[in-house]
């Protein structure tokens, strides 16, 4: 069915402006790069909507007016059961939105700084029916690239098999955000993680992982984290992990952020942070010469950000390394007949005329939290009982408050501050502003009220908190992820505690009023205002997202507890280790770039001593 009306009547399209009409082609687009039950979920809640309006007027919402259409939304919104379900729309629906604002007020030209570095990438469609490797890495992601770096550096000749495709600084430059995004994250990043309460976790699939579209904030694993992973769960290598983040943090060429290209947003949350006396700076990340383009997240237009398709494999690559891009593993190989128990063999590689494999005597999988258990279950490796157990994602939540003067969060460095007055309580705040529609935060408000938003969104600052959560997830599946998360009652009391810090820090700043991102009590003008909320929610209620998935391949000395040791090799078959987010045995409470990183190092220096 046609999306006209849907758009016309949550965006309160009366007809004075040009760009709302361009946002139902530009819905068609966002939905098509979701997974089917997203599709079918907005378009019968379009359908729905559109049987009420029929109900109540006889006609469809297309054929109303303006006004019509506000009335017929406002008998909606006053049924408060079906606030989750309208907000839940309003998702796909503001990307687009978002998109066309930008481009009606002109999207400005991005040039690369510099040439990408050269990659030996090759399509799936080229490679060979049989060849042979000293390695197969699985993923190009943070581990999966610096494994291969450290394994063709040694000498080994290294195949990467990356599910997506590479795609360059210059073609980032060129489009508008949103095509990209579409393009950049698996699923169209509707990867949604079902449980108490629903959680919106988006990945990235292309040459580079997640780390072509991740925030470039470059946190270092927490000495108190390393001693646990160490001591309590005796992943042995975290002892010396020191060596391995210094490493991580020279090839990425991490600095602190300077204040010149920062923005607004990061600003206002300095400056609320020295008026709480609390601690706040700007961030460290991996992007030398950022001229805040705010793009972060989906592929940094000037290519200052430093992904690891722009450090790490080229480095690979320069060693011998290859890269082979739409390459969807359908299993490891395994001789199960070698003296001394299973050994890996290769790989097999789905292709539409049958396939290819790579024999290989060691195979890396660095496939993400996500996806690294459903394959080893694929290659009938997945009999430990905690294999996909273990789950972290770092639930996060976002709060906006506006401001007398203009922001423009999204002129800027997309996330520039770290607020860490309340990091050993398991909240981290950071400033982060996206371009518009493709934050966590979500407006408030539908039809006019939503209209009204959209046209004052320059005048918003957006907090996100993230919290260190207990690995309160699970992943399940064989062909295709399925993902379970039932938020913990203590994470959910760390949660709603972010968002008041985050209110406080706001208002501190100077700001009005508070956007709670609470449906039902969506504005708030005080402290005493929003304490009187939080009392009265709970986290279910809040807009949650999550991000930094670890965990589902967890490293460790018990057998019964870890399916991979403490040197990061899989149980139960020779030559298969572990290298990405995956074999991280707890939440690293932090950005986990470098955790990732220092892991995929630590892990392949170790096989190659022995």
């Amino acid at each position: 069915m046609s999306l006209t009306g849907l758009v016309a009547a949550v965006l309160a399209d009366d007809g004075t402006a040009h760009w709302p009409a361009r946002v139902p082609a530009r819905l068609e687009t966002v939905l098509a790069s979701m997974p089917l039950p997203a599709r079918a979920g907005v378009r019968a809640a379009a359908r729905g909507l559109d049987a009420y309006a029929r109900a109540r007027t006889g006609r469809g919402l297309a054929a109303l007016t303006a006004p019509e259409r506000e009335s017929v939304l406002a008998g909606l919104v006053a049924r408060p059961a079906l606030l989750p379900l309208l907000d839940m729309l309003k998702v796909p629906l503001l990307l687009a939105a978002g998109t066309e604002r930008m481009l009606e007020d002109g999207l400005p030209a991005r040039r690369p700084a510099r040439t990408d570095p050269p990659l030996d990438c090759v399509s799936a469609h080229a490679w060979p029916a049989r060849s042979t490797a000293d390695a197969v890495v699985i993923g190009s992601g943070a581990g999966g690239a610096t494994a291969a770096r450290t394994l063709a550096r040694a000498g080994l000749a290294v195949v990467v098999l990356e599910e997506g495709q590479h795609h360059s600084t210059e073609s980032f430059g060129r489009r508008p955000p949103l095509e990209r995004f579409a393009e950049l994250y698996r699923d169209g990043g509707a990867t949604v993680a079902v449980g108490r309460a629903p959680l919106l976790l988006p990945v990235g699939r292309a040459v580079g992982g997640t780390t072509v579209v991740n925030s470039g904030t470059c946190y270092r694993t927490p000495d108190h984290v390393l001693a646990r992973w160490s001591t309590d769960f005796g992943f042995d290598l975290a002892e010396g992990f020191a060596r391995q983040l210094d490493e991580a943090e020279r090839t990425l060429r991490v600095a602190t952020q300077p204040l010149d290209v920062l923005g607004a947003n990061g600003k206002i949350a300095l400056a609320g942070a020295d008026r709480l006396g609390w601690q706040a700076a700007p961030l460290r990340r991996n992007a030398p010469g950022c001229r805040g383009s705010c793009q972060c997240v989906v592929g940094c237009p000037t290519g200052a950000k430093q992904s690891v398709q722009l450090s790490v494999l080229p480095d690979a690559c320069a060693a011998g390394a290859r890269i082979v891009t739409g390459a969807r593993v359908e299993r490891v190989l395994i001789d199960a007949d070698r003296p001394g128990g299973p050994r890996a063999a290769g790989v097999r590689v789905h292709r539409e005329d049958g396939g290819f494999e790579i024999l290989a005597p060691l195979v890396v999988v660095a496939a993400g939290a996500l996806e690294s258990p459903p394959l080893l279950r694929r290659s009938g490796l997945g009999r430990h009982p905690r294999l996909g157990r273990n789950l972290s994602v770092h639930p996060a939540t976002s709060v906006a408050g506006r401001f007398a003067e203009p922001v423009t969060a999204w002129e800027g460095v997309l996330q520039s501050v770290g607020v860490e007055e309340h990091h050993d309580e398991g909240v981290l705040i950071e400033a982060t502003a996206t371009p518009p529609g493709m934050g966590s935060f979500v407006l408030p408000g539908h039809g006019g009220e939503l209209r009204r938003e959209l046209e004052g969104a320059d005048r918003l600052a957006t907090l996100g908190a993230m919290i260190a959560d207990l690995p309160a997830g699970r992943v399940l599946g064989r062909d295709r992820t399925l993902l379970r998360y039932d938020l913990h009652r203590r994470d959910a009391g760390r949660l709603l505690r972010a968002v008041r810090a985050m209110g406080e820090l706001l208002f501190a700043a100077g700001a009005e009023e508070v956007l709670t991102g609470i449906p039902a009590t969506p504005r708030v003008r005080s402290m005493t205002d929003l304490d009187e909320v939080l009392a009265a929610t709970s986290a279910r209620q809040l807009h949650l997202s999550a991000y930094h998935p670890t965990g589902t391949v967890a490293a460790g000395a018990d057998p019964q507890r870890f399916p991979a040791d403490g040197a990061g090799r899989l149980r139960g078959v020779h030559g298969v280790l572990i290298a990405d987010a995956s074999v991280l045995p707890g939440c690293p409470e932090v950005n986990p770039q470098l955790s990732i990183m220092a892991a995929a190092l630590a892990i392949t220096e170790a096989h190659l001593e022995r």
